[in-house]
């Protein structure tokens, strides 16, 4: 039998081990936007087609999402990891550009990568808020593809986000 120890390690391995692609979830509250890398993100349903993306409680973009109710999600693609890298810490705005990075604004008025693979925008449907963050389920309402690529998975980034 495991110690207690050991199913510690464990959980934290296999959690680790669940795939996850790395996003830049756009959002925005009235007039101001941000944008966050999110990598819990999963469809739900086909008919709706739904998105669940799962959001840190404490973030800024959190309390972004629940006073707007949309969000959008623009796909990296391999070789772009200093772009997710980037928007782990706050982008201040400047025009139509997060630092350097260039973005417009969608259909729910949240911004959109423009060097990504492409897009979803979603409205949210529904939560689930228990531990530290909230499921947000959003219908796909809109969608846009810039080119084809592979998509970057974080296993490759060498970072663990879990456990």
């Amino acid at each position: 039998m495991l110690d207690t120890d050991d199913k510690k390690a464990a959980k934290k391995t296999l959690l680790r081990k669940i795939p996850h692609a790395l996003y830049i979830c756009g959002v925005k509250d009235g007039e101001n936007v941000n944008g966050f890398t999110a990598s819990w993100v999963t469809q739900a349903s086909f008919e709706p087609p739904l998105i669940v993306n799962c959001v840190k409680n404490d973030s800024g973009s959190h309390a972004m999402i629940k006073a707007s109710g949309v969000f959008a999600l623009s796909f990296l693609e391999a070789g772009q990891k200093e772009m997710a890298q980037q928007f782990f810490k706050p982008q201040r705005r400047v025009g139509n550009k997060f630092e350097d990075v260039e973005f417009v604004l969608g259909e729910t008025g949240c911004p959109i990568i423009k060097d990504a693979l492409g897009y979803i925008e979603c409205n949210v449907v529904g939560s689930v808020e228990h531990g530290d963050h909230t499921v947000f389920v959003g219908e796909v309402i809109s969608a846009g593809l810039h080119r084809d690529g592979d998509i970057l998975e974080l296993s490759s980034t060498g970072w663990s986000y879990g456990g």
